[in-house]
């Protein structure tokens, strides 16, 4: 599993962190699900953290109602190793003209609100809506890494925020991205 943690004259920096890996796997407080807006499974990552929270997930998530695209909800674990999961449906891709932009900050922020809410210290993102939905994951990086950054500058009680990635391809980018956020 790759691991790439940016040492920084600031703090904040050490407590974001990219890894290559598995989310359902991740040793964290919660986890954050890239979610559809009816919040009952789907395919992704949505698809393998539903399969690896088990039946339990699917239960509690039909009592939610949904959530609107850039919103966020949370419910228990169940199976994984994490204590929750924030769900989140980002935006599709529609070439940039549609607020898809803010709507992508938005599901990092309200998920990071719900997490603090609950005394969360350490949270794990997937790279949200860059597979299915189709964002370019060089944009997603850069507004999830920006967005987490900005709301840990005024949240010290979480301590650190994974951003899992996926494939080799995802990390690399996700890499760059916090390797020229820090630099700037």
């Amino acid at each position: 599993m790759n691991h790439t943690q940016i040492p920084s004259k600031s703090s904040l920096w050490d407590r974001i962190q990219i890894v290559q890996g598995d989310i359902t796997r991740q040793a964290v407080d919660v986890i954050v699900n890239a979610a559809n807006t009816s919040l009952l499974g789907g395919g992704g990552v949505d698809g393998a953290i539903h399969r690896a929270a088990g039946p339990e997930l699917l239960e509690e998530c039909r009592k939610l109602g949904g959530c609107p695209t850039g919103e966020a909800r949370l419910t228990r674990g169940y199976r994984l190793p994490a204590r929750y999961v924030i769900h989140t449906p980002g935006p599709v891709w529609s070439g940039g003209r549609r607020g898809e932009p803010d709507l992508l900050a938005s599901c990092y922020r309200h998920a990071l609100e719900l997490a603090a809410q609950h005394g969360v210290r350490t949270i794990a993102f997937p790279s949200i809506s860059t597979s299915v939905y189709g964002y370019p994951i060089r944009q997603a990086a850069r507004i999830a890494l920006s967005t987490v950054a900005a709301f840990l500058q005024d949240h010290a009680k979480i301590e650190k925020v994974v951003h899992v990635c996926f494939s080799p391809e995802d990390y690399e980018v996700y890499s760059s991205a916090l390797a020229e956020l820090v630099g700037s």
